[in-house]
């Protein structure tokens, strides 16, 4: 994957063209979608938008033909879940993996109801109240998130938007904001050591000792020291949107709760809805391919730590539970759940290129045969950035509103 650095580069601007969708430019400069009033979503097919084929024509042809990695991988074999009992069995054990036995958090985060906007989000408009919500966790840290409750009439819904490594905050902007505008509350987190959760940890061996990984390009690649057989360091990743979640639902009692993240809160958003429930609706964008696509071409998308390197070596213990292809059908199956990936076929970042193709359907036909929810694949070719994008977005907005809670 590329740099740290580089990927910064790639995500604060520069493209050969834009969407192929009508757009306004919000605040920041950023295309948002337009807010007039779409007809109802249950009136109208999925939106679809065609190939930027300006881009298309300024790229190689690895980001256009399969890989050459695809050739003799029997996906069905990516998948060792058959039956809901399968999904529940690896679920129930991802759990035991990540927490040790102790199960799901129950705590509570310390709120700070009435809490001012973070810089970050600080240009959002239409919320009537920000909730700034802290987590304690092991080795001295602390995560923090922040519940957004809407000015306007609300829907009773929750989403949650998880940002990836270091880029630009101003790229979450037009997905928060249609979510506000469309009456969610919308709880916003961070990467642990990324964004507003940058700060110092406790040396493993010397809790005296506090040290700086957040200024390291892989910062998360240092974690596999505090892996042990009493802790896991997906801890960071997982029980801030655990806690976050119990708050919100004791406070607001939302009727579902969707996630979209990007990069990194791709990965996330794969993650904690296979191994959390509560969560109805995901769309992981830009964050896993399964390991056999890793390598490239077009672009080497290992990942870090947490992403589990080659073949789950970094953190055996939980791979060794869940391929990607597990954790693509247990973030989708259950009653009214469902699981959109998106994937930029022009990302300049990471997991781009068409070889997704090789394993969306036999994904979706494995969801399909246990018999609940449903898993499907976006692959966006309408520009050539790391984002959530105008058009993914209309789609976003277009499934929540085709699948309303009960």
């Amino acid at each position: 994957m590329a740099s740290e650095l580089r990927r910064r580069q790639l995500l604060t601007g520069g493209g050969l063209g834009t969407g192929a969708l009508a757009s306004v430019t919000g605040p920041t400069g950023q295309a948002v979608a337009a807010r007039t009033a779409p007809p109802p979503a249950t009136s109208r097919p999925r939106p679809v938008a065609p190939v930027n084929q300006a881009i298309a024509d300024h790229m190689p042809m690895a980001y256009k033909v399969q890989p050459q990695q695809v050739v003799g991988v029997d996906v069905e074999k990516e998948i060792a879940i058959h039956t809901m009992s399968d999904v529940e069995d690896r679920r129930r054990r991802l759990i035991e993996y990540i927490w040790k036995g102790s199960g799901l958090p129950t705590r509570m985060p310390q709120a700070e109801p009435d809490a001012p906007l973070p810089p970050e989000i600080a240009t959002l408009t239409g919320v009537r109240q920000t909730t700034k919500l802290t987590v304690p966790l092991r080795y001295g840290v602390r995560a923090v998130e922040y519940l957004l409750k809407p000015q306007g009439p609300v829907n009773h819904r929750l989403g949650i938007y998880h940002t990836g490594h270091g880029e630009d905050p101003a790229i979450r902007l037009p997905t928060v904001q249609a979510l506000l505008d469309r009456g969610y509350a919308v709880l916003c987190s961070d990467m642990p050591f990324a964004g507003w959760n940058v700060q110092l940890i406790q040396e493993p061996s010397d809790p005296k000792k506090y040290i700086d990984i957040a200024g390291d390009t892989k910062a998360h690649n240092r974690l596999s020291a505090y892996e042990s057989s009493r802790f896991s360091a997906m801890t960071f990743f997982l029980e801030p949107l655990v806690v976050g979640v119990n708050y919100s639902r004791k406070i607001l009692r939302p009727q579902s709760i969707a996630m979209i993240g990007l990069s990194g809160g791709g990965w996330t958003t794969t993650v904690y809805a296979a191994v959390d429930t509560r969560v109805t609706r995901s769309y992981p964008t830009a964050g896993t391919f399964p390991f056999f696509l890793r390598p490239g071409p077009p672009i080497d998308s290992t990942g870090d730590w947490e992403q589990g390197g080659v073949q789950g070596a970094t953190v055996p213990g939980f791979y060794s539970i869940a391929s990607f292809g597990d954790l693509y059908v247990m973030g989708a199956v259950g009653s009214r759940r469902g699981q959109l990936q998106i994937l930029n076929r022009f990302d300049a970042c990471c997991f781009a290129g068409v070889g997704a193709r090789s394993y969306a359907p036999v994904m979706n036909h494995r969801v399909a045969l246990i018999g609940q929810g449903n898993w499907d694949l976006l692959e966006d070719a309408t520009h050539n950035k790391h984002q959530v994008s105008p058009y993914a977005l209309e789609v976003i907005l277009w499934d929540l509103e085709t699948n309303p809670p009960d």
